[in-house]
């Protein structure tokens, strides 16, 4: 098959690419700026001179357009050209899916949390697909026995307690850029999200008794949105998405600041983030040879799952696995699906728990290393590109 990619710098492009010239495809790169979402004339000559190719048979040269994350521009394009278009979706919330393109008939468009897949499907919307996310597993593997090497197989530890990942407390918080709230609707809603912080697995967002339609509505009020016409957007659902991030916030600050009250706790996040007491901040880990490096090398891991994210399985989650490292996260309803709690990774479900927990796996290093063997076996067999890939190119 002949793949056209769309390449964006993303950090796991090149895996992707890799797994599929190892699947036996043609894979040709596409790099180009995309200002904005619409079809302009310039896009449009770049892709209508790709796609317009042909073979010496004659026959059409690009089997398919794909890119990670959706693009309503590519969208329009392979419509107008008549060439499927694949794209798989590793951000959440991912607002591009709400453009009037994703109807287009070429769309294959694959997400990785089936709540979200179910809101989707139940809008009518039938160029949707579900799909896991993944991860390169030749890549990593290599990876983990040149760290190995490197300490003649003894593993060397260089955290206790590590958690790699954003803390949202920059431009990406918008509730607390909101400064007009009445008085007693914002303290409603700061108790929902002190609530919601107690409860990992359940959304309270999700239910109308907590946050009823009439909350929402006065929310709008105060919270304005630009309007383009180019996106069925339904702001009710940005604003309960602006809640749960906010409740990431919170939440990921303050387990981290338990964390650093009782164990030896490190953090690799954006440049910018604000101090958290008893945690030293490591700044950024690239994806490709650092992180799984500070995965393999970290006695325990930390998922703390982005709020957004109804159900599915979060990248990071693989990340630490694919790595070898261990891991305790927080549940997610697919993470107990795919994954055997106290076998392959650890599952918390409240905030109390996954402090407890952190205390006993650092006292039980074989049971880490266990479970971090098994955890890194499921992935390499069942979330690797090469497992995930076929379904997805086949559609």
């Amino acid at each position: 098959m002949r793949i056209l990619y769309y390449y964006w710098n993303e950090f796991n492009g090149e895996d992707c690419m890799d797994a599929m010239r190892r699947l036996g495809h043609e894979v040709e790169v596409l790099r180009l700026s995309l200002e904005g979402f619409e079809l302009t004339p310039e896009i449009d000559d770049k892709f209508g001179a790709l796609l317009t190719k042909k073979d010496y048979s004659g026959k059409r040269y690009y089997d398919l357009v794909y890119s990670f994350d959706y693009y309503p521009c590519i969208s329009d394009a392979c419509q107008k050209y008549n060439t499927p278009y694949v794209s798989w979706v590793f951000d959440c919330p991912h607002y591009t899916l709400d453009s009037h393109t994703i109807t287009n008939p070429v769309n294959r468009v694959f997400v990785f949390d089936k709540e979200r897949y179910r809101q989707m499907r139940d809008k009518g919307i039938t160029t949707v697909r579900y799909s896991p996310l993944g991860v390169n597993e030749k890549r990593l593997s290599g990876l983990c026995d040149e760290f190995d090497a490197e300490t003649d197989g003894m593993i060397i530890y260089l955290h206790d307690v590590c958690f790699l990942g954003n803390l949202y407390d920059n431009e990406f918080n918008f509730y607390d850029q909101v400064n007009c709230l009445p008085q007693g609707l914002k303290d409603y809603i700061d108790t929902v999200i002190n609530d919601q912080e107690k409860i990992f697995g359940k959304d309270l967002f999700s239910d109308e008794k907590v946050i009823t339609p009439k909350h929402v509505r006065k929310l709008r009020e105060y919270i304005k949105f630009e309007d383009t016409g180019n996106y069925d957007l339904n702001y009710d659902s940005i604003i309960l998405d602006m809640l749960r991030t906010k409740v990431t916030v919170n939440e990921r600050r303050h387990i981290l600041e338990r964390m650093g009250e009782k164990y030896d706790s490190f953090l690799y996040t954006p440049p910018g983030a604000k101090p958290i007491k008893g945690v030293k901040n490591m700044g950024l880990a690239d994806y490709q040879t650092k992180m799984p490096r500070v995965f393999r090398r970290s006695k325990i891991n930390l998922n703390i799952t982005l709020r957004p994210i109804l159900s599915g399985v979060p990248l990071r989650v693989l990340d630490v696995l694919a790595a070898g490292g261990f891991l305790i996260t927080t549940y997610q309803k697919e993470i107990e699906e795919y994954f055997e709690n106290g076998k392959e990774l650890v599952i918390a479900h409240t905030p109390d728990e996954m402090v407890e927990l952190a205390g006993y796996y650092l006292e039980h290093e074989d049971e880490r290393k266990e479970i971090a063997q098994s955890g890194q076996k499921k992935v390499f067999e069942e979330f690797a590109y090469t497992k995930l890939l076929p379904k997805i190119l086949e559609e």
